[in-house]
């Protein structure tokens, strides 16, 4: 009798007893609300409120402001400025994207095959990426100054006349693209150094066996091994190159008489020193359009390749 209560009683009491509540599953957009706010508060409204401005004639006095449509496009597209800021920065990516991709190559793969003093030259050429641009503007702007600068100093020894190298038009542009490529081809060395690294040793050692020399092993391997890697470096190389400012605006304030003024200085100069923060607003949401368009043909013609 006591055996058969015994067990009929928890089961009596478990029919009775209210099935437990399931705990209350937190939303999702608690977990993405900072991320939303952020978003809205320093990209989304700032884009929204541009694109609003570029349709007024906003002042950075705060005078005007009043709706304009598309004036301020229209007058871009006949602004001589513009054309030639975009010329510039169009020249700059040119003469920047192809050494910096080959050059920092050459350079990753000379320390991957073995250079005597690997560790000397792994800091020398990633150490300048490291300063910041108003270093290497402030050193490089001693080094090209005319009279006592050491590159100018060293042609007087050697005889050679001296160059104005940030002063001279058609000279400081090339002046400005050597001063990027010393100081920014470090990064792309890195990346190049890092899929070097991660290539299979089999594959040197199996080209090695069937008599491959060190020429047939950088073409057949080493060179289609590290194809992602160029694409990659080619794309944000032209992406960086684009929208290139500092080292312009503190070496040559885009003179001599604008011949290395870039775009997005031009647009600084409109909107900070001559006030008009609509028409330079609407410069940038040109250029931000032409960025888009070059970007999506870049990966198109990328993605084509690759397959």
């Amino acid at each position: 009798m006591l055996r058969e209560l015994s067990e009929t009683k928890p089961a009596a009491a478990l029919e009775g007893r209210r099935p437990a509540a399931k705990p209350k599953q937190a939303s999702g957009f608690w977990y993405v609300a900072p991320f939303l706010a952020a978003f809205t508060l320093f990209l989304l409204w700032p884009i929204i409120s541009g694109l609003w401005m570029s349709l007024t004639n906003q002042s950075l006095t705060g005078a005007g402001g009043g709706f304009a449509g598309f004036g301020n496009y229209l007058e871009a597209f006949g602004d001589k400025a513009v054309w030639q800021s975009l010329g510039n920065t169009a020249v700059f990516t040119l003469l920047t994207a192809a050494p910096l991709v080959v050059l920092s190559f050459v350079m990753a793969h000379l320390v991957y095959v073995g250079l005597p003093g690997q560790w000397l030259w792994r800091l020398s050429f990633f150490a300048p990426y490291l300063l910041p641009v108003s270093v290497v503007a402030a050193l490089w702007q001693w080094m090209f100054q005319p009279g006592f600068g050491l590159i100018n100093a060293t042609l007087s020894a050697w005889g050679i006349k001296q160059v104005g190298f940030l002063d001279t038009e058609g000279v400081a542009m090339f002046s400005v693209v050597l001063v990027t490529i010393w100081w920014t081809v470090g990064f792309n060395f890195l990346l190049y150094l890092s899929a070097l690294q991660n290539i299979p040793d089999h594959l040197y050692e199996a080209a090695q066996l069937d008599g491959a020399g060190p020429w047939r092993r950088l073409v057949s391997i080493t060179i289609p091994m590290v194809n992602r890697t160029t694409v990659m470096i080619v794309m944000l190389q032209i992406l960086a190159s684009l929208k290139v400012f500092e080292q312009i605006y503190l070496l040559t304030n885009g003179g001599p008489r604008g011949s290395t003024r870039s775009v997005l200085e031009y647009i600084y100069d409109t909107g900070f020193s001559g006030y008009r923060l609509g028409y330079a607003s609407a410069i940038s949401y040109l250029f931000f359009a032409l960025i888009v368009v070059i970007a999506v043909l870049q990966l198109r013609v990328m993605n084509r390749k690759a397959s």
